[in-house]
């Protein structure tokens, strides 16, 4: 069996390649040995969902599970964690509501292993479900005891027509977009800011939630290959230099279905803009990387961004000129 390697770095220092042979089905990257931090570990996660909830259940647990072995206070799962839908009409079939059977089995394995969750994308059946049959893509946060402690439900939704690029997606034909942002939540590895794959291209969502105190901002995505290969590292690091802020953005990766498959490459940037950790584009896996906030602290001190930006109507003099 082939074992999978991960670049990472640990307080900005570069580590060296680390392989881990695939002991279980679903091959795991490890990018560091929790023995060597003292910050807080967080596991940033890249999965390969099918319509299968079963199996990807599977496949997420067990990543959770060896996270929380490895020393990781809080583990991240992409956007469809849950299951990728082949067709509007499986996807509507397959969403639940918030209290159904797999937020359940996410909140006792939390539980169970007293680890923190980032699920980052969710398909939860919407306000009037009887009536119109859509859904909601919602980020849930739950804590170490299995409970539930934010929930986000995407707001900028991803209807794009590439036919240079092969991509054709209308995510608004299934998904109704959430009516907001929420404040950030405090984790055992730091303030949090909620966000999902298509929020990242909108600069303005992150410096707000910059604004309201986040140190992490986090975009589980599960982005398309030609939209990945063009744009995905060069825009999560953009969001980080822009806020300071660390970036966590687990990601869907491989072949879901005949129609359908993602460009991976799972990251983790610090608040400078450099890449702590890259799961790659081929298999499933996990970065486990430090956060240091300490890092975060003098980035912030050193060129205090936010103490240069100008009031709110400076920028909107313009469009109103």
């Amino acid at each position: 069996m082939a074992s999978i390697i991960c670049d990472a770095t640990i307080t900005g220092k570069r580590l060296p390649k680390l392989a881990l042979m695939a002991a279980k089905p679903s091959p795991v990257l490890i990018a560091v040995s929790a023995s060597t931090c003292s910050s807080p570990l967080v596991a940033v996660c890249q999965v390969s969902s099918t319509p299968d909830k079963k199996a990807n259940f599977s496949a997420c647990k067990q990543l959770v599970e060896e996270a929380k072995e490895r020393g990781a206070s809080m583990v991240f799962l992409p956007e469809c964690f849950d299951f990728v839908g082949s067709s509007p009409e499986e996807t509507l079939s397959l969403s639940e509501s918030l209290t159904g059977d797999t937020i359940s089995q996410y909140s006792h394995l939390a539980r169970k292993l007293e680890v923190w969750l980032s699920l980052g994308g969710f398909h939860e059946r919407g306000p009037d479900w009887e009536s119109d049959r859509r859904a909601y893509n919602t980020h849930v946060i739950i804590d170490d005891k299995g409970g539930i402690v934010s929930v986000y439900r995407k707001s900028h939704l991803f209807d794009v027509e590439l036919p240079e690029k092969g991509v054709s997606l209308n995510e608004s034909s299934v998904i109704i977009p959430g009516p907001s942002l929420v404040p950030p939540v405090q984790t055992p590895v730091g303030k949090i800011g909620l966000g999902i794959c298509y929020d990242l291209r909108f600069p303005e969502f992150s410096s707000a939630l910059r604004r309201q105190g986040a140190e992490i901002l986090t975009y589980p995505s599960a982005f398309t290959i030609p939209t990945g290969a063009a744009h995905w590292e060069v825009l999560l690091r953009a969001r980080a230099i822009e806020t300071q802020s660390f970036i966590l953005a687990a990601a869907q990766v491989g072949r879901h279905h005949e129609k359908r498959s993602s460009y991976g490459h799972a990251l983790v940037v610090d608040p400078w803009g450099e890449v702590l950790g890259d799961c790659g584009g081929d298999e499933p896996g996990m970065a486990l990387v430090e956060i240091d906030m300490e890092k975060l602290r003098s980035t912030r001190r050193n060129m205090p961004v936010q103490r240069h930006r100008r009031a709110t109507e400076f920028y909107l003099g313009l469009e109103e000129a």
